[in-house]
């Protein structure tokens, strides 16, 4: 098992090493939803931090895709009850992160990430190579879940699956994520969501006309007009910039 078998002191996290994480991990594990929840945070925060990729990253990531199906998550009560605080279940949370991740690892940021140094160097960014090679896996206990009977759950698996099927053995399957994507258009009012679906669906190449509402015309053209602004900025800044390095 992976919790057992990986040297987790030797690998990096967000401040430190993972030596916590075993026990951390375990947590997850716990019947009692409050030590659950805590353990969840935990753990995902030794690894998230300004959308960077550790070197704990990946195993983390194939630990919590391996407990997707796990009877102590999948039991979890999705339901919210008046005489109740709101409770957001471990398996929203682990989706939502996992996606959040492949999001992080997805081909533009590789590209941004590994380049040119500024000495001419060749910068190869090892930690998202490692995360990027494990896609399939995650990708094959998220897929599943894509048929969960809760609408909450499907889009955050249909979220977290569409980063993953860059990798060039999974991008067959975006055909079947096509079909996923128009019923969660057909009904969530999810900003973020309808905005990642619909992203991904153009660069499929996808006429997603049909499928928007007022909000998503709205956002989009919101959008567009506020990178505009920001390429304006830039420009502005480039034509005004010092010819050397200020002193400071």
């Amino acid at each position: 098992m992976i919790l057992d078998n990986t040297d987790w002191a030797s690998l990096a996290t967000v401040c430190g090493t993972g030596e916590a994480l075993p026990t951390e991990l375990a947590g997850i594990l716990n019947p009692d939803p409050a030590v659950r929840a805590a353990a969840t945070d935990n753990a995902l925060r030794e690894v998230t931090h300004q959308n960077t990729i550790y070197e704990a990253t990946g195993p983390v990531a194939l630990f919590t895709a391996a407990i997707l199906n796990h009877p102590i998550i999948a039991a979890d009560d999705f339901r919210h009850d008046a005489d109740t605080a709101p409770y957001r279940p471990t398996l929203m949370r682990l989706l939502e992160w996992l996606g959040d991740t492949a999001y992080d690892a997805n081909d533009e940021c590789f590209a941004l990430s590994e380049g040119h140094c500024d000495k001419g160097f060749l910068y190869e960014d090892r930690d998202m190579r490692a995360f990027r090679d494990l896609r399939p896996a995650i990708f094959s206990a998220v897929h599943p879940l894509l048929g969960h009977e809760n609408a909450e759950v499907h889009g955050a698996a249909l979220l977290a699956a569409i980063p993953l099927t860059e990798h060039p053995f999974l991008s067959t399957h975006r055909a079947l994520l096509v079909d996923h994507a128009r019923r969660l258009l057909a009904t969530s009012t999810d900003r973020h969501h309808r905005d990642r679906v619909l992203d991904a669906m153009r660069a499929w190449g996808h006429d997603t006309t049909a499928l928007e509402n007022a909000d998503d015309i709205a956002a989009r053209e919101r959008y567009v007009r506020l990178k505009a602004e920001r390429d304006s900025w830039s420009e502005a800044d480039g034509a005004d910039g010092y010819s050397e390095d200020p002193p400071f």
